[in-house]
């Protein structure tokens, strides 16, 4: 199964991006120091777009997004665990989901945009360590659906 096809069902998506809003909410807040701070104030611009710019973003995203990690996580499924995969790889990881973020930045403008440009080489890290709980949260929907 394709990670593409995991959230063709509307319900399973939304509940993903809830999830992924969630975890990226949490690992804005738990960052400290200067480079925290920074950070913060960039999402708190984001989210003053409007209270449903994150969630409508992630949703946005997410399909390339599982498009770009579906051969990752085929290559974890060969290996026999798709979600200690993605954490061993994480780097990796991180640099596929911030292709796709790079990608529709440079189709945006305005203060998104310039939010994102500004934090942009220091988010790597960031990513990194959000994926092990990311892989939880694919791994439990593709479970969810391949149940269903």
């Amino acid at each position: 199964m394709k990670l593409s096809d995991v959230i063709k069902d509307r319900s399973v998506k939304a509940s993903i991006v809830e999830e992924c809003t969630d975890l990226i909410d949490d690992q804005v807040s738990s960052k400290g120091g200067i480079s925290g701070m920074a950070l913060k104030t960039a999402y708190r611009v984001v989210k003053g777009v409007g209270p449903t710019y994150v969630p409508g973003a992630v949703g946005r995203v997410l399909p390339e997004a599982f498009k770009a990690l579906d051969p990752m996580w085929n290559e974890g499924l060969q290996a026999g665990d798709p979600v200690g995969y993605l954490v061993e790889h994480r780097s990796r990881t991180a640099d596929v989901i911030l292709s796709v973020t790079d990608a529709r930045v440079k189709k945006a403008s305005g203060v998104v945009a310039g939010a994102y440009n500004k934090l942009r080489k220091s988010v790597k890290g960031d990513v990194e360590e959000a994926v092990p709980s990311l892989a939880s949260i694919i791994n439990k929907h593709v479970q969810i659906v391949q149940q269903a």
